[in-house]
Order: C-alpha cells, then structure tokens, then sequence
C-alpha cells in the first residue's frame, strides 16, 4: 500500500467521531481520494472541513449495501465509525441490526478481493464477548466479525471516554457523574481519538509506534486476528505525529 495518493472511505462520517475523522483525512497529504458514505453525508460549509476538492460524498441505504457503490474506487483504507445506542434505536433486536449487521456488511460490501486494504474499526472501551452488557458485548462481536472479513490490516481503537459535550455520545454517558471520579486521567477529545486514528491508518498495524500499546487479538474462529489499540494507546499515540 502506498504511503501517498491513497484513497480512503468513511462510514459513519456524521458523528463526532466520524466528523473529527473525516477533518484528519481531509488534512493528511497521504490521502488523495476520500469517500463519504452514508445516510446522510457532512454539509460542506461545516467549520474546519478543509481540502473539499478531494471529497466523494454519497448518501446510501444500509439496508441495500450491494446497491451502495462501494467498490466503485478502490479504497486502500476503509474507517468504520458507525454506532448507536439501545435507547436510539428501540430494542436490541434493532440495537444489533444497526450496530453489527450494518456495519459488517458494509464493510463486507467495500472489500476487494484484489486489492490490499486497511480497515479501522472505532469500538469501545470494555468491548469483550463475555461481557454481560449487550452494548460492549455487541461491539466485541462487530470487532469478531469485522477480523473474519480478511482484510489485509484491521485495526480497531476502544476509547475508553470522551470529554466535554462529545460525551453524549459515549455509550455510559448517564453514568458519567459515577465515572468522572475514576476516569479524569483515561477521558479524552474526540479529536485525539481522531488523529490517532489517522496516524493507524497512515501507518499500518506493522509500523504502529511502541507508544500505541498495540496487541494482536485472534478473533473466535481461530485463523482471523486484528490489532487492539487501548485508550492509553491511542492518548499517547496521538502525541507522535
């Protein structure tokens, strides 16, 4: 993969997350192609929203991925930063539909079979398949199915919190009173979250720096694996470059 005139997809581009990351690319002379899919896409006069003239912009329907236009362009790294909550979304039955299947399969549907791709999934803290709260177990199982897909590189990021009014959208927002007691040193911004996320993608699994922290995780069928990069990581991560 080449470290110039990449070409980068981003799903999820709306949310805090996804907008930081989409500001990150846009800025980044690696990339020279950047998609934005989704059901709605960024309004262009949005503050900060530089470098417009590279930006692919397309709405689509997530219930039709193969109708999306996803393997249109070749997209050297794919950014998931899709999410929801129980409470938006009604039921767990549809908590899931959104949170798992939407993005596995547009993930799925972005891949190409003759082309190396990185894809970076944006998780969070406390993910685990074993855990009994069905938000960190559902983002556990999007991680697993995400690894089964084969991309060439999948790395996924968990923060842990967020500070400020970007805080509503972490999952435990209405805990927070509780959590702002343990978790004043692990709290990031969105922002921090989003360069190390652009630094992962510019850099690859393989040439993360030692501050990253990062682990390889096998995912639950034995051959598929992703790197883990934790809160701490991506804190300082985002402090090299």
């Amino acid at each position: 993969m080449s470290v110039v005139g990449q070409s980068a997809l981003i799903l999820g581009a709306t949310g805090s997350v996804g907008r930081n990351i989409l500001k990150e690319v846009l800025d980044s002379p690696r990339f020279s192609r950047v998609g934005e899919f989704g059901r709605r896409t960024t309004a262009l006069d949005t503050d900060g929203l530089n470098n417009k003239g590279k930006l692919i912009q397309k709405v689509i329907d997530y219930e039709k991925p193969a109708e999306a236009g996803f393997k249109d362009e070749k997209w050297d790294v794919v950014f998931v930063a899709m999410g929801t909550t129980r409470t938006k979304t009604g039921s767990l039955e549809n908590f899931i539909k959104v949170d798992q299947d939407y993005v596995v399969e547009a993930a799925r549907a972005a891949k190409q079979a003759d082309h190396k791709q990185r894809l970076i999934y944006v998780s969070s803290g406390g993910a685990s398949l074993n855990s009994w709260f069905p938000y960190m177990k559902s983002k556990a199982q999007t991680e697993d199915r995400l690894a089964s897909l084969g991309y060439s590189d999948t790395i996924v990021f968990r923060p842990a919190k967020f500070l400020g009014k970007d805080q509503a959208e972490w999952a435990f927002a209405p805990l927070s009173r509780v959590t702002d007691r343990i978790a004043i040193d692990i709290a990031m911004q969105v922002k921090v979250l989003a360069k190390s996320i652009r630094i992962a993608a510019e850099l690859g699994s393989s040439a993360l720096p030692p501050s990253a922290e990062a682990t390889v995780i096998r995912g639950s069928d034995g051959a598929s694996k992703f790197t883990l990069v934790q809160n701490k990581g991506c804190l300082r991560m985002s402090e090299t470059g």
